[in-house]
């Protein structure tokens, strides 16, 4: 009889020792990757983290409009609150994206969507308040915004 595996089993050994091998490998690569990683206690946390990305600031709508007629304070009121969670997720997405892209990718990426979303809202409101007084003009001025550090 002979010693030597059948020609099955040569391959179920080779197949299991290979998946070995790779998980090994696998399993080294990513300790070595995590090497450099901190604990999480803070201790030498980057500076990156610590300097924040900033906030964004943009002109108050609200007390530059003229005087809203009854009809349209609803319709404004909701408009200025859309202003408002616009900044607040530009805010967002800012901070999610610190680090990232080039120099201008603040400017493309968070001020410059702000800005069309609110050039929309503040549109909507003067079309609002357009419908029963005066149309308000200028108000498009308060639509850009800066990042403040």
């Amino acid at each position: 009889m002979s010693r030597a595996l059948p020609k099955y089993n040569k391959r179920r050994v080779g197949f299991i020792g290979g998946a070995a091998a790779v998980a090994l490998t696998g399993a080294v690569i990513a300790g070595t990757a995590l090497a450099g990683e901190s604990s999480g206690d803070g201790g030498d946390a980057n500076a990156r983290t610590l300097a924040g990305p900033g906030t964004i600031s943009c002109p108050e709508v609200a007390p530059e409009l003229p005087a809203v007629p009854a009809s349209a304070q609803a319709e404004v009121e909701r408009n200025l609150g859309d202003l408002d969670q616009q900044i607040a997720e530009a805010d967002k997405r800012l901070a999610d994206t610190a680090g990232q892209g080039g120099p201008d990718f603040v400017r493309n990426a968070v001020l410059g969507p702000l800005e069309d979303k609110r050039v929309a809202a503040i549109d909507r409101i003067a079309t609002a308040i357009g419908r029963t007084a005066e149309r308000p003009s200028g108000l498009d001025s308060l639509a850009a915004c800066t990042l403040t550090k």
